[in-house]
């Protein structure tokens, strides 16, 4: 009996057992190599953290709670007599109230005036996309280089201003627009309204630009007027910008140090000392870092309850 061949054909159109399919990824092992991207994106943001901030605030921290000459380094644990020394000194409590009037002056003149700026060139309107590149252009300066300009413009003897004011004839003489402490407020008051207007008006202007303006026409229609228009719904839609305005201001004044440093150098008679000049002071002029550090960690403290009681307060409006 002959017995044949497989049909070598038929062999290769056999079926063939098929492979066993990849395990698919548990929830766990994905969740796992997610974070690990994570992390590995986050790291370099972190170590920049804590070397610019973390690392250094510990540092003022310590030297907060030390005998801390420039020149000597630690000297050796005196706590709490730097917290107790910056209450006794004679400037500290007028720079707190110093810094507090400048900050409201500030913050309100500022406010209303980005404001108003912002409702003029919230349409479009021929020349609106003109007069907003021109009013946002002095926020590209530094404040310092906007307070040297304006410390050559304020002076009595060759600046442009006082000048100008005698040839009008509205003044008998030169002006001295930093010789007294209201004036040199005032004058320093009009230097950064006219440097930031323009920046928080862009802030404002991104707020307005986001109301519907669905909203506005069923207003017109039902016969409400401007000033109802604004009361009831511009300014409850604009609260986050305003919200976001206001913590912006209110932290920069507080933290305000060029624009007096350039302008007065905290004259006439220590009547325009702020907070952080008292800090350059202690620091680089009394050469005692200790005193200080104290001074910053109690302005950081001031300005993280500030911050919080800001927030809470929106978020308590928002859900109202």
């Amino acid at each position: 009996m002959q017995v044949k061949a497989p049909d070598r054909a038929a062999a290769e159109h056999r079926v063939r057992p098929a492979r066993p399919a990849h395990r698919p990824r548990t929830t766990r092992s994905l969740w796992r190599s997610r974070t690990v991207q994570g992390l590995g994106y986050a790291a370099p943001t972190a170590v920049f953290v804590a070397v610019l901030f973390v690392w250094p605030l510990l540092l003022v921290g310590r030297m907060s709670l030390n005998d801390w000459p420039l020149l000597a380094g630690d000297q050796g644990r005196n706590a709490p007599e730097n917290y107790t020394d910056i209450t006794d000194s004679p400037l500290f409590w007028p720079a707190v109230r110093f810094t507090l009037l400048y900050t409201v002056i500030v913050t309100v003149v500022l406010l209303a005036l980005a404001l108003l700026l912002a409702l003029l060139v919230q349409e479009s309107r021929p020349g609106a996309g003109f007069f907003r590149t021109v009013y946002f252009l002095p926020g590209a300066l530094g404040m310092a280089s906007a307070s040297l300009l304006f410390w050559g413009l304020y002076s009595p003897t060759t600046g442009p201003v006082s000048s100008t004011l005698e040839h009008l004839g509205l003044v008998d003489g030169p002006v001295s627009f930093l010789g007294t402490s209201t004036n040199a407020l005032l004058s320093t008051v009009f230097l950064v309204v006219w440097k930031f207007a323009g920046f928080y008006m862009l802030i404002l202007l991104v707020g307005l630009q986001r109301i519907p303006h669905e909203l506005y026409e069923a207003a017109r229609m039902d016969g409400a007027s401007r000033g109802q228009i604004f009361r009831r719904i511009t300014l409850p839609l604009l609260r986050p910008s305003l919200a976001l305005s206001l913590l912006l201001c209110v932290t920069g004044s507080l933290l305000a140090f060029d624009q007096f440093f350039v302008l007065t150098k905290g004259g006439p008679d220590n009547s325009t000392v702020t907070i952080v000049q008292l800090i350059y002071r202690e620091a680089f002029q009394r050469l005692d870092l200790g005193t200080a550090a104290a001074l910053s960690i109690i302005v950081l403290g001031a300005l993280l309850l500030l911050n919080a009681l800001q927030f809470r307060g929106l978020h308590r409006s928002d859900e109202s």
